[in-house]
């Protein structure tokens, strides 16, 4: 099977190395050729020029940019990976982008006669480079069908969630909760460190009961540790929390948590942190990397 894959940042380029690696003919597009001749040194497949390039004769095709704007650049136009599909194929947009956007690609890729799937991914990059990502799609059931094995490649889950645009939607659910937990953690974290108790071994204790949470047990290390060069970074949380928070305009859902948290990653980039992991929240209240906002210990 021929699969197209368009963008080799963080997540693509595993995700497209686990397709490689199962067997399927993968050609791929990512816009510094650097990096997709890098993955050509560790895979078999081909590099395209152009997303067009890259889609011509492809059964599937995958996309994972940065934003709205950035796949709108490569799906659409002459060099466009719309137009190297062929009727019949699927694309699947793994970009976590607005609900919006999916809904208009998937009104573009109907009057192609080409399926749709948007299909935001969570599990950070050790859940790409594993192979352990979650997929939450949205839809038709005879297009989510048809890429299941393709998912299987790289996610140990994956479940569509309704018409075209519910993958996006339960994306932003997902990083609003994401969101919370790191705040909850950091302060948390951070009261310990306070009052004197040694923070590591509250953690060993409390993670075996109600507070126990995947943030805590792969960041509360590293968090005390001060270690934030990895993982997915503030400036992308920024991004996907936008979403959500112009979502929740539209439809009048309050998020009052949700936008607060995303002030306070807002300080961590004012301070220089925009490419640091999400788990950086931490900073701002032990003043390791920026001074808080308040003097009041309530904030």
């Amino acid at each position: 099977m021929r699969v197209g894959f368009i963008g080799l940042g963080v997540m693509g380029f595993p995700m497209a190395g686990h397709l490689a690696d199962a067997g399927f003919d993968v050609g791929v597009y990512n816009r510094t050729a650097v990096r997709a001749e890098r993955w050509l040194a560790e895979h078999a497949g081909r590099r395209a020029d152009t997303p067009r390039q890259a889609a011509l004769g492809a059964e599937v095709v995958c996309c994972c940019v940065g934003n709205d704007d950035d796949v709108r650049s490569v799906l659409y136009g002459e060099s466009g990976a719309l137009a190297g599909m062929e009727r019949g194929a699927v694309l699947i947009d793994h970009t976590t982008a607005s609900a919006t956007l999916a809904r208009e690609l998937a009104a573009a890729c109907k009057e192609r006669d080409i399926g749709f799937v948007d299909a935001p991914v969570s599990g950070g990059e050790a859940g790409a480079v594993n192979g352990q990502l979650t997929v939450m799609a949205g839809g038709s059931e005879k297009d989510f069908a048809r890429v299941e094995h393709v998912f299987a490649c790289y996610a140990k889950a994956a479940r569509l969630l309704g018409s075209s645009g519910s993958g996006q939607l339960a994306k932003m659910v997902n990083q609003v909760c994401i969101a919370g937990v790191l705040q909850g953690l950091a302060e948390g974290l951070h009261l310990a460190r306070r009052v004197g108790l040694d923070a590591e071994a509250v953690v060993d204790v409390i993670a075996n009961g109600a507070a126990q949470s995947w943030q805590m047990d792969n960041r509360s290390s590293t968090m005390l540790e001060g270690r934030f060069d990895f993982g997915f970074a503030v400036d992308w949380m920024r991004k996907d929390l936008g979403i959500a928070l112009d979502e929740a305009r539209q439809c009048g859902a309050r998020l009052p948590l949700t936008a607060l948290v995303d002030q306070f990653y807002g300080d961590v980039q004012a301070a220089g942190g925009g490419r640091m992991d999400t788990s950086s929240l931490i900073t701002r209240l032990e003043a390791t990397l920026i001074n808080p906002v308040s003097d009041d210990p309530s904030v």
